[in-house]
């Protein structure tokens, strides 16, 4: 029966309901094409409450990563990070877990303009890290290297020098110790890469002292856009380490990894190409991990717009079958930035943290996703971390720095209230 049938015309009364009905109709049919356009959001689940926050550092501005090593041998991870900003680069030593969540004993050891990147690295090959690299971009464009005094790293003065052969070569992004050469006396060497015009992935060769800076001779191994992740890690399992990246930006930009081709790595022979995946995103920080516990390493890869984490699964040891699949961000968080696996809540099945930049209140800077899975099946709920405190976050480390069996989160921020939260770490509150 349609409208006009059930209202006739005739009369005022009839009149003004007929018109009455009409108008209602057009509303329901206009608010139907609304939410065809404007489908109704899910309510959001209770992400829980915010961890504890630790201060470690927040006396410069702009800290910028940060890296593990035990400098002073007492059995405790100590940390070191650049102060972009603040133009220096730091280490802190571990005070253990009685003293961890109060501001830890630091010190400058060297003045790093526009630093990116520290790392522990043992140039000397004695067996210990005796030296942090720094590595600057921006109109510094140099990676220096600090040397440590012989001993009580944390009291005596630092020496620092510029590799000449690093100078205006490009914008230096990224820093990591890798063993190129299978022969188990070849130490390790400084693997390096930069981001911007001439920018490329390859190492330095020591042909001197290693102290003498000036002997130092760059190999480029590849072309780069701007380095997010570098890795020295076997992907192909054939004894000698590998190369795994992260680019986010111009041709080359993805998930890929260069292959060793063995002995003649120094000899100028190419390192071959192999791509995992992601070269139609901007990727941002990648993390290694068996996140199936299938005995075989996977890669877990951030994007930005849209925010997601990809996750390659690794088929097989030869390094170039993956089977991707793909975990968005949660809605109310910061844009794509970093990721670490690890047993957060102690239920046996691996959990991601994620951090994030872009994270202006009230979004989330740093949250996690519970993993649990049904066979093949993995499901993931998010779970707060941050709050709406901070704005940019970066690369993730999960330890245990209070002795209290779980893991916890350690990090850097760079913008909260212009100056940044600084170094600091998360405490995991447990079972409680």
């Amino acid at each position: 029966m349609h409208l006009t049938d059930a209202v006739q015309p005739g009369s005022k009364g009839r009149m003004y309901m007929y018109t009455l009905m009409r108008k209602r109709a057009n509303v329901i049919c206009l608010l139907g094409f609304w939410l065809l356009g404007h489908p109704l959001q899910a309510e959001e689940p209770d992400r829980g409450t915010p961890w504890q926050i630790h201060i470690i550092d927040d006396s410069s501005r702009g800290a910028d990563g940060v890296k593990l090593y035990d400098i002073d041998g007492d059995g405790l991870l100590d940390l070191t990070t650049g102060w972009e900003e603040g133009g220096i680069t730091r280490i802190y030593r571990n005070p253990g877990p009685d003293k961890v969540k109060a501001t830890w004993p630091a010190l400058t050891v060297g003045k790093t303009p526009q630093v990116e990147d520290a790392a522990w690295i043992d140039l000397e090959h004695k067996g210990t890290c005796r030296a942090v690299v720094s590595c600057s971009e921006g109109k510094t464009r140099s990676v220096f290297v600090h040397w440590t005094p012989e001993d009580k790293p944390f009291e005596n003065t630092w020496e620092q020098a510029v590799i000449p052969a690093s100078k205006d070569r490009m914008m230096w992004m990224f820093a990591i110790p890798a063993k190129l050469s299978q022969d188990a006396s070849g130490g390790e060497v400084l693997v390096a890469a930069g981001k911007g015009p001439g920018a490329e992935i390859g190492w330095f060769e020591c042909t001197g002292e290693p102290r003498d800076l000036s002997s130092y001779q760059w190999h480029p191994l590849a072309p780069a856009g701007w380095i997010m992740s570098l890795y020295a890690v076997d992907m192909d399992g054939d004894g000698d380490q590998d190369l795994l990246t992260t680019d986010r930006k111009g041709k080359h930009r993805g998930c890929r990894w260069l292959e060793n081709p063995g002995s003649d790595s120094s000899k100028g022979k190419p390192w071959q190409n192999h791509w995992v995946g992601g070269q139609d995103r901007e990727v941002m920080f990648a993390h290694l991990a068996d996140l199936d516990q299938d005995g075989l390493q996977d890669i877990l890869v951030v994007s930005r717009a849209p925010d997601e984490v990809h996750w390659y699964r690794r088929l097989d040891q030869s390094g170039l079958k993956w089977d991707h699949r793909v975990i968005p961000y949660p809605q109310n968080t910061g844009g794509g930035k970093g990721v670490a696996v690890g047993d957060l809540d102690r239920d046996g099945q691996l959990d991601l943290v994620l951090s994030c930049e872009h994270a202006a209140p009230p979004r989330s800077g740093m949250f996690w996703l519970r993993g649990t899975r049904d066979g093949d099946q993995f499901n993931w709920e998010p779970r707060e971390i941050s709050g709406p405190q901070g704005i940019k976050y970066d690369r993730i480390e999960l330890l245990d720095l209070d002795a209290d069996g779980d893991l916890d989160v350690l990090c850097c921020e760079e913008r909260h209230k212009k100056r940044g939260l600084g170094l600091f770490w998360y405490e995991n509150p447990g079972q409680k």
